[in-house]
């Protein structure tokens, strides 16, 4: 009856292979309206007039929303700076300091709602019969604007003078600042024999999620306001929700039904509000479906980031000091990035032991597309640096780059950046010997390619390694509810458990049923999950951070050990609850940086082996070896497929998502332009290496999992391009075009 460590298939597999399983696309309702929305389409201006009339005059047409119909037009996760729908409206309520805010600080009001800030804010909502007399009705709206100074650079929105977004938060356009200081770094630079310095820029990512922004809002047979819509933390939406609405939480009702991918873009809100807002005024079910432009334009992007950073090491291969400046580009609304920054503030210096370290980390406003969560959450950007980092040391100390990693890699009791020592078991050294010795990494050689390839075809080889944060944590205390059901007369014949954690795709609801079914001692098939409606469930914390398996899988460890405990107890059925709370965790000092910031942390480490031809400037990846570990792989094949999924996502990253804008203008809002990979661009092989270094407070040793695949491909595929060119390229994706100016060719 053993579940944990098996292979078993997943809970939504055969619903979601046959058509069954319901996407917010797919919902219905009798008597069902249509929404369509209306972006503003320019990056900053003031809504001066707004003229409905002939839509609201359309046949067909139930309502046209406007901002002057949101009770409370405000929301954001971590800062109410957004408003549900702009357009002429007082202002939204806010608190007022005792005092004006200064640099950042404060607020002094509400956020203006008359403002847009970027392309992707809605402006009106128009709610009708059909889909096609919405979009009609929306082409007749009448918006009089006012442009505004804008600003598309995060360094010019740094300076003095800058148009500014959010004078309501005080007077710059700053919204983070993140600093590190560890030990005395200009004493150990005069010390170090070997100085590398380098300016790095990552850039936008595009989720590319295959479901669209689509939901439905209705009355439930309580009154509620009920949103069925693909997010990833059902009680967060729910509150974000209630509050532009003016109403108690427990009047909005969020239940999630199949999501089809999320990556963290679902993290902040869509058409939720509208499409709630909408519902309580008609009181009859309302639908939307975005468009694959509009989800582009609508939604959130992975930061850009330019990182300035200068290294030293001892001739033997110590690192001494590190020095860094990130500036990273929050586009038009806080949503994540402070979140976002503070791990990536962490992470700047890799996986490694560096006594001295000084880190300046800015997050600044823009009107651009916002800027928030995506798999791996600052750690991309911040280990591209890094790694490329260690791999220029390497080649000026004359090192070998594995060697040189594993000399350096942290170890039990080794400080962070942070001052602290990372939580341990520290794992990063397995998992640098382990992609080594899997990738064959000191033989030298190269995979055969069957056949004789021109002579503009070289191959090279990279590795990179990186790590990341389990949970949310800063100080947040990580906690997770779930009830766990035990029923049968004489024998058990049914465990029922309830969770509202999101299933994006990875995989959870599975592991989920693996841990009650092991803890109560049961085969898996005897459990049923119960999942994602807030107004039935405790709060299960977001489908983010890696955190759910470790989170949720305590929690219902912690409720099926309870149930179980009554069932042997008498008790029929036998039901409990339990809320996990994992050890407390401390935000950044202010001026150095000091914390203990997590309880957990995830290591990787990738080898790469790729193909470049010289006349064309195409990539092609021949091999990737990703050891990764878990602590515990839970279900072994769910494990795989995150790693090659991650190496996938991260390949994207790397090589073929060109995201271009200009102006605040998105040019490549189409899939068209954008290019994700494609069957023909992904590795041809990508080998899973599993390593299991058991996380004393994760449910069975478990770790984190589903960012630690995409954090340190793209600088091991840049060291590969300089093991076969010599040439160092320093920021992507590497196009063909971008490749061959770097060679010189073009």
């Amino acid at each position: 009856m053993k579940s944990i460590g098996q292979s078993l298939p997943r809970v939504d597999a055969r619903d979601k292979v046959t058509g069954a399983a319901l996407y917010s696309g797919d919902l219905s309702m009798p008597g069902m309206l249509h929404m369509k929305t209306l972006f503003a389409g320019r990056p900053h201006a003031r809504v001066v007039s707004m003229d409905t009339s002939a839509a609201e005059a359309l046949p067909g047409v139930a309502l046209v929303l406007t901002a002057k119909d949101v009770p409370v037009n405000e929301y954001g996760l971590q800062r109410k700076d957004q408003p549900a729908l702009c357009g002429p409206a007082a202002l939204t309520p806010g608190p007022s300091p005792k005092e004006p805010p200064k640099n950042g600080g404060g607020r002094e009001r509400g956020v203006a709602g008359d403002i847009v800030r970027c392309e992707g804010d809605l402006v009106a909502a128009v709610v009708a019969e059909t889909e096609a007399i919405a979009a009609q009705a929306r082409g007749l709206i009448r918006v009089e604007y006012e442009d505004l100074p804008a600003v598309f650079d995060p360094v010019e929105a740094m300076q003095p003078g800058a148009p500014l977004l959010h004078p309501e938060f005080g007077d710059t356009n700053v919204c983070v600042l993140d600093k590190i200081r560890k030990g005395d770094v200009e004493a150990a630079f005069a010390r170090a024999d070997v100085i590398v310095e380098g300016e790095y820029r990552t850039p936008f990512q595009e989720h590319a999620y295959l479901q669209p922004e689509a939901g439905i809002a209705y009355l439930d047979e309580e009154g509620r306001i009920a949103v069925q819509c693909a997010g990833q933390w059902t009680h967060a939406d729910r509150d974000g929700i209630a509050h532009a609405l003016g109403l108690a939480n427990e009047q909005v009702r969020v239940i999630y039904p199949a999501i089809g991918g999320a990556f963290g873009g679902r993290e902040d809100l869509s058409v939720q509000i509208v499409l709630a807002l909408a519902a309580m005024r008609l009181k009859r079910p309302v639908k939307i479906v975005w468009s694959r432009q509009e989800s582009i334009v609508g939604h959130c992007k992975r930061h850009p980031m330019t990182l300035k950073t200068k290294w030293g090491a001892t001739k033997d291969g110590k690192l001494l000091a590190a020095e860094t400046t990130i500036i990273a580009d929050g586009g038009a609304y806080l949503y994540t990035s402070n979140k976002v920054l503070g791990n990536c503030t962490i992470t700047a210096t890799g996986p490694y032991f560096i006594p001295n370290v000084k880190e300046d980390v800015y997050g600044v406003y823009t009107n651009n597309v916002p800027s928030a969560a995506f798999r791996g959450f600052g750690a991309p950007q911040a280990l591209f640096m890094a790694e490329s980092q260690m791999n220029k040391l390497a080649e000026k100390l004359g090192m070998d780059p594995v060697a040189f990693r594993h000399l350096n890699a942290l170890r039990d009791g080794d400080t962070l950046n942070v001052g602290t020592p990372a939580p341990g078991p520290v794992s990063i050294v397995q998992c640098i010997e382990a992609a080594r010795d899997r990738f064959h990494w000191d033989e030298r050689r190269r995979t055969k390619d069957g056949g004789i390839r021109p002579s503009s075809f070289v191959r090279g080889r990279g590795f990179a390694a990186g790590f990341k944060n389990v949970g949310f944590s800063f100080g947040y205390q990580e906690n997770s509810w779930a009830r766990v059901e035990i029923h049968g007369k004489t024998g058990i014949e049914q465990v029922v458990v309830w969770h509202a954690g999101a299933e994006v795709g990875q995989g959870t609801h599975t592991v989920l049923a693996q841990f009650a079914a092991e803890t109560v001692g049961v085969p898996f098939e005897k459990v049923t999950m119960v999942t994602s409606d807030s107004a039935t469930m405790g709060n299960p914390g977001s489908a983010s951070a890696s955190r759910l398996t470790f989170m949720a899988g305590n929690a219902v460890k912690g409720a099926a050990e309870a149930a179980l405990a009554k069932w042997k107890a008498g008790e029929r059925p036998a039901i409990a609850e339990y809320t996990y709370l994992a050890p407390k965790t401390t935000p950044f000092d202010k001026e150095t940086g000091h914390a203990m910031p997590n309880l957990s942390y995830a290591y990787v480490a990738q080898a790469v082996e790729l193909e470049l031809d010289l006349e064309t400037g195409f990539i092609k990846i021949l091999r990737v070896v990703s050891a990764d570990d878990v602590g515990q792989a839970i279900n072994p094949a769910l494990v795989e497929g995150q790693i090659e999924g991650g190496v996938v996502q991260a390949a994207g990253y790397a090589i073929t998502e060109n995201f271009i804008s200009k102006n605040g203008r998105i040019l490549t809002d189409q899939l068209s332009t954008y290019l994700i990979p494609t069957v023909l661009d992904i590795p041809d092989a990508v080998e899973s290496v599993i390593v299991e270094v058991a996380e004393p407070n994760g449910p069975y040793g478990a770790r984190g999992l589903g960012e630690l695949p995409l954090l340190p491909l793209a600088p091991a595929i840049t060291a590969a391009i300089h093991d076969a060119t010599g040439v160092w390229f320093d920021d992507f994706p590497l196009t063909p075009e971008r490749v061959l100016r770097g060679l010189g060719k073009i």
